[in-house]
């Protein structure tokens, strides 16, 4: 797998990349790493294991509990549940780490490990590092120094988590739902009985598609990256609106009453104006990613409110929120992070405070999300070239201010060289998608006949 850890945890195919054995070694190394960092200094630790549907987050599960057991921690076991509810209840129940398992929205023979600190927060870059040196340490033969007798976790089970993180939502929603027809897909995911209980519960009707899952079909042609099948049910059923989510439930994306995408920049933009008109948008600033559309930016700034522009992950959205105050700030791809109600980014909530924003204003989803046109935007994937040449490349920097001259203020280009893979992804946004494709394909040649 390389290193361990990506910018979402530690995530490959169960069972081949990310075995039990892993599993149980990662969460020893963190509780001894949490520990040696003073974390666990003066009481005895607890730590939330939550996980979504996919069959092998059983074993998974197991293994981390018993690794956490194992190192002295005692383990509040909450079952299949959001990661948003697992930072959410690792804050509110005082517990020293979260651990949440899940591939988000990857397809089912993925899964994957994501902890928290206290307080629901994602780890520091520099934690995760050092519980990958002390588990790779103890791995080639180190032995661990393990607890015993009264020494060792209790384990049981926390059921009052589902209704627990349930009535926080309900808490910060600002107006009830009554009224509302809404049709929500859940990815066959951890939200399946979360996220319907939840607007039932503010006063919506409710219809459910994706809410089966059985361990095997998590994200299998539905959700927030296949939302074909919404388009149609929100159609079919004369709904206001449809709701996605991912496998776990941090994304969320909508359909407005005709079946077209409102994607997360869209939604980003209304609760901007929501939080300015209720006085919490903190600096009047949302925080995005550099692959946010042009269109938003132009909107916000109409509006007169300030982006900060980051990397793209919502990790650094999120630390560029926490490091300046900001309240909100999110992706593209529908990771919307609410800093006053949640460590993460929220798919429920999201759809909650979108729903109510659709209520209060008595305006449709289609007309709240026209505050901003989505520019045409074009993306080209250029593999087998020399990424960590992208910066550097004195042509390369030559074509793109051509092509930045070209499209002038109304267009954009971002080349950015892949986290994962050998590739650099070529984005052109324009007026015009004609312009936006002729101007990426020119790119695109020059990034092979440069790099490759």
């Amino acid at each position: 797998m390389g290193r361990l850890f990506g910018t979402d945890g530690v995530r490959g195919v169960a069972n081949a990349d990310l075995t039990a054995e892993l599993a149980l070694g990662l969460s020893v190394a963190a509780a001894h790493v949490l520990a040696e960092a003073g974390t666990f200094a003066g009481h005895r630790p607890t730590a939330v294991v939550g996980r979504d549907p996919r069959a092998s987050g059983e074993f998974l599960e197991a293994a981390v509990v018993a690794g956490l057991a194992s190192a002295g921690v005692d383990v509040l076991r909450v079952g299949v549940l959001p990661t948003p509810a697992v930072a959410y209840l690792t804050g509110a129940l005082g517990a020293d780490l979260g651990v949440m398992l899940s591939a988000s929205h990857n397809a089912m023979p993925d899964n994957g490990i994501k902890f928290f600190a206290r307080g629901g927060h994602k780890l520091a870059d520099d934690l995760e590092n050092r519980i990958e040196s002390v588990y790779e340490q103890h791995r080639t033969g180190d032995p661990w120094e393990r607890p015993t007798g009264a020494g060792v976790g209790r384990v049981r089970d926390y059921d009052e988590g589902f209704d627990k993180y349930i009535g926080h939502l309900l808490s910060v929603l600002p107006n009830r739902l009554d009224g509302l027809k809404v049709v929500l897909d859940e990815a066959h995911g951890a939200a399946a009985k979360v996220s319907p209980e939840a607007f039932v519960r503010a006063g919506a009707e409710v219809v459910t598609i994706g809410a089966d899952p059985d361990g095997l079909n998590i994200n299998d042609g539905c959700g927030s990256t296949h939302l074909q099948l919404l388009k149609a049910a929100v159609v079919e059923h004369g709904a206001d609106f449809g709701i996605a989510h991912d496998g776990d439930a941090d994304r969320c994306l909508a359909v407005d009453g005709a079946g077209e995408e409102v994607d997360g920049d869209q939604i980003l933009a209304v609760l901007a104006l929501a939080m300015r008109e209720a006085g919490t948008l903190r600096g009047n600033t949302v925080v995005a990613t550099v692959m946010s559309n042009l269109g938003f930016k132009l909107a916000m700034e109409r509006e007169g409110l300030e982006i900060v522009q980051t990397a793209v992950g919502d990790r650094y959205v999120l630390e560029s929120m926490k490091e300046h105050g900001y309240a909100l700030g999110g992706e593209q791809s529908g990771h919307v992070i609410v800093l006053d109600h949640a460590t993460t980014g929220d798919g429920t909530l999201t759809g909650l405070m979108l729903a109510a924003r659709v209520v209060a204003t008595k305006r449709s989803l289609a007309e709240l999300a026209a505050v901003m046109d989505r520019l045409p935007q074009v993306l080209i994937n250029v593999p087998d070239v020399d990424k960590a040449r992208v910066h550097t490349s004195a042509e390369l920097a030559n074509a793109v201010t051509d092509a930045e001259r070209e499209l002038g203020a109304t267009g954009r280009v971002l080349l950015r060289p892949s986290g994962t893979e050998p590739l650099v992804r070529v984005m052109v946004e324009a007026a015009d998608i004609e312009q936006a494709r002729s101007v990426a394909e020119r790119l695109a040649d020059t990034v092979k006949s440069t790099l490759g």
